[in-house]
């Protein structure tokens, strides 16, 4: 029990004190409820909340990479400089027309492009907050659309083009859009570029896994639930390239807020994070090579091998990461670290991601501070009460009667 809930009535005392001495105690007990503020939990429940984490074993995926050197062009409704994330995000651009600005703003009150990018890249604080896929990748924010669900084939497309422009090492598009040629044509100008492109294969209410995911050398993703299994709210097609967790994943949001969805969005943006951590492993890897070591090494599910509703089957990051994979037919460059033994990366105490917000130890040091404080007022406070009681008791006590001779 807290030292406040403790003092709240102060009935303790009571016996041992009279009714001025006892409004004394409950003014001091009010000042100090009001001076000394409670003690700051501990545990994170936004970390405990991202059950995909476990799932997909991102300890150990860790060890090995975090997405050092990888740029991840985010095409959504934009992205918040969250706490969690802002160490990580780049200045980028505004496609739509009359659009302003450099991407840092989320258009969406329920923060969808903040969330896309917090599951890619997010570094969190210490052991507290949300944490990407790739902490230590760089977000390129492009904001192709005013608002959710309100987007244009031609703005994405201009989006593309930009982050082809900048250099991007993967695309991640968590959103559909209507088939043009202008598209098309920005898509497979990514491709040539060596660009992996991620994108939704969209939820149940389309009819066909939707467009950019249906072009031809696009990463299309379906979304499973906690137990690996395809979710009711998953769209199937023949586009779909590989599955990942899309349920109930928490994520960062507007205002530094935390949001939690269902969704092919949220399963594309965990791919494009693997496909980070992939690209800095083995940053000699062709776009196709990367995209081959995901499917290689995907946990198959479903119909044997691959099929319309897992793909060539779910995500396994550290498989993606640490298999002997055989190249592709007729493709010189090897899958294979020219290191088999991977190098751990430094995940603690040196992650120059670190945000400079306070974490669990100065949380604990906060902590110890505040006992201390607590424990002179508690000894303040009995101390008054004492001197209040001998002073009352002094005024009480009756005197002599007067000494006549």
């Amino acid at each position: 029990m807290g030292w406040m809930a403790h003092f709240r009535s102060c009935d303790w005392l009571q016996p041992v004190i009279s009714r001025t001495t006892r409004a004394a105690v409950v003014l001091l007990c009010a000042t100090a409820a009001a001076v000394l503020p409670g003690t700051p939990a501990l545990a994170d429940q936004v970390r405990d909340n991202q059950w995909h984490l476990r799932y997909l074993n991102i300890a150990e995926a860790h060890k090995i990479s975090q997405g050092e050197g990888v740029t991840v062009a985010v095409i959504d409704t934009g992205v918040d400089p969250h706490p969690d994330l802002r160490n990580n995000l780049l200045p980028g651009t505004v496609t739509y027309p009359g659009g302003t600005g450099d991407g840092r703003q989320d258009g969406d009150p329920g923060g969808h492009g903040t969330g896309m990018a917090g599951l890619i890249a997010a570094h969190g604080r210490g052991n507290s907050g949300a944490l990407g896929i790739a902490p230590k990748a760089k977000i390129l924010p492009i904001r192709d659309t005013k608002r959710k669900n309100d987007g244009e084939s031609e703005d994405t497309a201009a989006g593309i083009r930009w982050a082809i422009s900048k250099k991007a090492d993967v695309i991640n598009i968590s959103a559909a859009v209507s088939p043009t040629p202008e598209l098309r044509a920005a898509v497979e100008a990514a491709l040539r570029a060596d660009i992996v492109i991620v994108a939704s294969g969209g939820n149940n209410n389309y009819f066909t896994v939707p467009y950019p995911a249906r072009i031809e050398g696009v990463v299309a993703v379906s979304a499973t639930d906690r137990n690996g299994e395809i979710a009711p709210i998953s769209n199937s097609g023949k586009e779909i390239v590989i599955a990942a967790p899309g349920v109930d994943i928490e994520s960062t949001s507007t205002n530094g807020r935390y949001s939690k969805s269902n969704g092919t969005s949220n399963a594309t943006a965990i791919v494009s994070g693997a496909v980070a951590l992939i690209r800095s492993r083995y940053p000699d890897l062709s776009a196709k090579e990367v995209v081959h070591r995901l499917t290689s090494t995907a946990v198959d599910k479903g119909a044997p091998g691959r099929d319309e509703e897992y793909g060539y089957g779910v995500l396994d990051i550290v498989a993606a990461l640490t298999a002997d994979v055989p190249p592709l037919a007729g493709d010189a460059t090897p899958s294979t670290s020219t290191n088999p033994n991977p190098t751990p990366t430094t995940a603690d105490n040196n992650d120059t991601n670190a945000d400079p917000e306070p974490d669990n130890t100065s949380t604990i040091l906060t902590t110890i501070a505040l006992a201390g404080c607590t424990a002179l007022f508690v000894l303040a406070l009995l101390a008054t009460l004492l001197t209040l009681t001998l002073i009352r008791r002094k005024k009480t006590t009756p005197r002599p009667p007067p000494y006549h001779s």
